[in-house]
């Protein structure tokens, strides 16, 4: 099957509810997972949640294979478990913000000041970028004072349609499972992953969580910058 007909497979596959609700379970959990649990997670049987998942296997979406939970061997068969396919859709799953990466450096470019040089342009203008998005979505949804966690919420809440893919790992911390900028950020991690900073430090200042800050904290696989409680 050519590229434009994976696609078009991966898309029907999803637009089931209880598929994409198990592969976005299954993407978040981060290691295997077995058919009770993503069962349970969308509250099916497991032999629905069985049927579901082969198709996301079949779709590409996901990979299966058999092995014991937990690394445990029990008595009786194997379980077979399920792991997101190690390959990008270009539907975007994960997300990513090519457009949102470009346009930071078109604005760069067309508006670079005398007195810096391409990169500092790039991150001022990449944290002018941040800070409207915070700053709109403070407007929108005008909440007030933000302490630590009501911060890292919405920060977290709102970053989720971006394509961060967002985790509570902690009370005070965030961290962001998905990099929207990959595979562009190998090319050039510096560049990329100081704009990155640059945009998220400045939506957090637009938004007026001042009791937060986004810092550098590069994870393999993942983005480079983690959301904390200061």
């Amino acid at each position: 099957m050519d590229e434009a007909g994976s696609t078009v497979t991966a898309v029907a596959a999803l637009e089931d509810e209880l598929r994409r609700g198990m592969y976005d379970y299954i993407r978040r959990a981060r290691r295997p997972v077995g058919r009770d649990e993503a069962a349970s997670a969308v509250g099916i049987s497991r032999k629905l949640a069985a049927f579901h998942l082969d198709k996301l296997v079949a779709a590409g979406l996901l990979c299966a294979r058999y092995e014991p939970l937990g690394g445990i061997r029990k008595v009786g068969r194997t379980p077979k478990v399920y792991e997101p396919a190690r390959t990008d859709i270009r539907i975007s799953i994960p997300p990513r913000q090519h457009d949102l990466l470009a346009g930071i450096l078109l604005d760069a470019v067309l508006d670079e000041g005398d007195q810096e040089n391409a990169s500092q342009a790039t991150l001022r203008v990449a944290r002018e970028h941040g800070h409207r998005l915070g700053t709109t979505e403070r407007e929108r949804t005008r909440p007030g004072r933000l302490g630590a966690e009501r911060a890292l919420t919405r920060a977290a809440e709102v970053l989720a349609g971006y394509g961060f893919e967002p985790d509570r790992e902690a009370p005070g911390c965030v961290r962001l499972r998905n990099c929207p900028f990959h595979p562009l950020t190998a090319r050039s991690p510096e560049l990329v992953c100081g704009l990155n900073h640059a945009f998220l430090q400045g939506f957090l200042a637009g938004l007026q969580a001042r009791t937060a800050e986004a810092v550098l904290e590069p994870h393999p696989g993942e983005c480079c910058v983690a959301l904390r409680s200061r």
